[in-house]
């Protein structure tokens, strides 16, 4: 039987909200007024926000959250960097706001999809470690299935508070293979790691299922395991994949050595070529000691946090205008593969599929090749491609956010979110003649059944 409720849309257009959504609460920041934020993803054409809904941190960690103080990192670290770019510090009582998240949803028409980013990142953004400690301290073999506690504490407490109805599905966590999730396992990270964690998952997915068996639930994939799809446990109402193709976005971090441990990277030819004038080097540009747990707590390459922070955005724009050609055809043949891949997984388990981020990779706050030309027509493929494969939710892009400057391009976000729209996820083809994943038979299936 479904769990799929049939009032959620034919079709979820994603804005990626993150973990941001509470980080950047302060005067002036992009989310000091949640009811302004969900009216300017409606009028881009936007359904629903997919958040780090800090499930772990309200419901298990022990750490009280009345006066949750968050801030920057630290100094000036960060503030060239997307997503970590916080400006001011702020203090929140952090279940409240959680639950002003989804008043503000229903007051929109608006959806939520519930994650978390607590296994990556965002407890570095809290000014004291405990929330950090509490995370760290878990046994990793029991990381997935205290989540799913967690998670199933917070739809205890959407109904208690009567806001179940705005959830559009509950998601594990987010990229499970990247992160603190995979401590422990032979294989730290990619498609081997995907597979060595089947059996965390399968627990943590049984434990959100013994207590709320009808309720969809998700798991969020880094890119598409494409190599490692029978690592994917076979429960699943919803699998969430990042397709993130890279291409000359991954000649460049492998090129200047970004995602490499400090010393093996080479700060002089990255100063060259990347760097604006002026820049410190990596051994003075860090955070003040005090603050230094904050890169334990995250899982961004420190190097590529420097690069970020002190890049000629110019430059680093340049350099993947300047190669797209040579991965031009690669980048394209990526998505269309990855996404077929994920497509017939979710067709076969009769899974709805949602492509949660995308489409390039992690660039600088500055750099515009996702706004430009090419990325904008990327955003339009993938779009297109998010349809014919019969996608549940896409998002625009995964910089297609109040945070983002790409937010300032509404014409864009328009057209995709129209796009995705208009090619029907209720009953669209899969593109081999045969019909794709929808919502619609399973909301059928669930009132017959």
């Amino acid at each position: 039987m479904s769990r799929l409720a049939p009032h959620l849309p034919n079709a979820l257009t994603i804005t990626l909200w993150d973990f941001t959504w509470y980080t950047r609460t302060g005067p002036g920041e992009p989310f000091e007024d949640l009811d302004a934020a969900f009216a300017a993803a409606v009028a881009r054409g936007y359904n629903t926000v997919r958040v780090c809904a800090m499930p772990f941190l309200l419901f298990r960690s022990g750490v009280p959250t009345g006066s949750l103080r968050l801030g920057p990192l630290g100094g000036d670290v960060g503030q060239g960097m997307r997503w970590y770019d916080v400006k001011e510090e702020t203090t929140i009582d952090a279940r409240e706001h959680l639950l002003e998240l989804f008043r503000a949803a229903d007051r929109h028409d608006c959806y939520v999809i519930a994650s978390s980013w607590e296994y990556q990142q965002s407890a570095s953004f809290a000014l004291e470690k405990a929330w950090w400690e509490a995370l760290a301290a878990v046994d990793p073999e029991e990381r997935a299935e205290l989540l799913a506690e967690a998670q199933a504490d917070l739809v205890d407490l959407l109904v208690a508070e009567g806001l179940d109805h705005r959830l559009a599905f509950t998601e594990l966590h987010n990229e499970v293979q990247v992160g603190y999730l995979t401590d422990g396992l032979p294989a730290a990270r990619g498609d081997a790691a995907a597979r060595e964690l089947r059996p965390r998952l399968e627990r943590g997915v049984a434990a959100f299922r013994a207590r709320h068996p009808e309720r969809p639930v998700g798991i969020s994939y880094g890119g598409v395991p494409a190599g490692a799809m029978s690592g994917i446990p076979e429960d699943l109402d919803v699998l969430v994949v990042h397709p993130y193709v890279y291409g000359t976005l991954g000649e460049l971090v492998e090129t200047y050595g970004l995602r490499r441990p400090v010393a093996e990277f080479d700060e002089a030819l990255v100063r060259r070529d990347l760097l604006r004038p002026g820049a410190p080097g990596i051994g003075s540009w860090d955070l003040p000691a005090q603050d230094a747990w904050r890169l334990d707590a995250t899982i961004v390459q420190r190097a590529e946090m420097y690069v970020h922070d002190w890049a000629d955005a110019e430059a680093f724009d340049r350099w993947l205008y300047e190669h797209y050609g040579e991965h031009r055809r690669a980048m394209a043949d990526r998505l269309t593969l990855w996404c077929d891949v994920a497509a017939d997984w979710a067709r076969a388990h009769d899974a709805a599929l949602v492509l949660g981020e995308g489409w390039v990779g992690y660039t600088p706050l500055a750099g515009t090749f996702e706004e430009g030309p090419v990325g904008a027509e990327i955003c339009r493929d993938a779009i297109a491609t998010a349809s014919r494969v019969g996608a549940w939710g896409t998002v625009v892009c995964s910089n297609a956010a109040p945070h983002h400057p790409m937010w300032s391009d509404v014409e864009l976000q328009q057209d995709c979110t129209a796009a995705f729209v208009a090619g029907g996820s209720r009953g669209s083809d899969g593109g081999d003649g045969t019909e794709s994943h929808t919502t619609a038979p399973k909301a059928a299936r669930r009132e017959t059944s």
